[in-house]
């Protein structure tokens, strides 16, 4: 499963790249590049694919992701349809600033958070505001002044004591220059439709090639079963739905695409670790 080489474009005037984006479908496909992300969603919901991790995001979420971990932003169908988001967004490459600097040992701490980014970081916590404010003033900023808040905002993260890695530790990519859109082909059809029962032989047609193949070859890309990664996706839809507190779980369960209670509740608990009341007692929003 190959995701695309994404090019990100700086300027003459600038050593990496910090923007704001208000359109939804921005990079909103599977795709990698050698530079670093930094990003904070001020506004902006859906669900995220980082390396082999699949969760929801949300309004006020930032992550750090290293160097050519593939990844994937796919708003919600709503805020597509009108294009309104707020997201800020920073590329750099890990040796932007110089080959040696981060070799410094006063600079022992921003190459550790750079060697972490590689598994995909999620920043937890009140820590995050700070941190969010700190991408913000990134791109706002110009001249050493750019540069310094970078790093005060690696650094923050570094320091920060709520965080979480994202991605397997071993996971590995295994890329194929014939299978560029498989992946984004199989991803797009399953958020689509995961709420409907998929059969092996759509799934397979999708991804043009044989049911017999299919699981074979999702299995060795991926290292989990397609009935694995469904369910993580159908989990991610419930978690929202359990944050948002406008249905009751019984209700979720069914419209997360689950048709038995019990076995909802069963994958619910062994991907998140706890129950849904457990889950929506801890982070539905008051």
């Amino acid at each position: 499963m190959k995701p695309q080489l994404l090019k990100v474009a700086t300027d003459l005037i600038h050593s990496f790249s910090a923007r704001r984006d208000r359109i939804a479908d921005t990079n909103s496909h599977w795709h990698y590049h050698p530079e670093v992300e930094l990003i904070y969603f001020e506004k902006g919901s859906g669900m995220q694919f980082i390396g082999d991790s699949i969760q929801t995001f949300k309004d006020g979420d930032v992550m750090l992701v290293g160097s050519n971990v593939p990844h994937y932003w796919r708003f919600d169908t709503t805020i597509e349809g009108n294009g309104e988001v707020d997201v800020k967004v920073v590329h750099f490459k890990e040796d932007f600033w110089g080959n040696d600097f981060l070799t410094l040992p006063e600079n022992a701490a921003l190459f550790e958070i750079l060697q972490q980014a590689k598994l995909g970081i999620q920043v937890l916590g009140e820590e995050r505001k700070a941190i969010a404010q700190l991408i913000t003033q990134v791109i706002a900023s110009n001249g050493s002044r750019k540069l310094i808040n970078l790093m005060e905002a690696l650094l923050a993260i570094q320091s920060c004591k709520e965080k979480r890695n994202l991605v397997s530790i071993g996971f590995k990519y295994h890329f194929q220059a014939s299978e560029k859109d498989r992946i984004h082909a199989i991803y797009e059809y399953t958020i689509a439709n995961f709420k409907e029962k998929i059969s092996l032989d759509t799934i397979a047609g999708i991804a043009q090639i044989s049911p017999n193949s299919f699981c074979k070859y999702f299995k060795s890309r991926s290292k989990k079963t397609y009935s694995t990664f469904l369910n993580e996706i159908r989990v991610s839809h419930a978690c929202k739905l359990l944050m948002d507190g406008n249905l009751n779980v019984k209700q979720i369960c069914y419209e997360s695409g689950f048709y038995n209670f019990a076995s909802f509740h069963q994958y619910f608990k062994n991907i998140t670790g706890k129950s849904p009341l457990q889950y929506q007692k801890l982070y539905a929003v008051a």
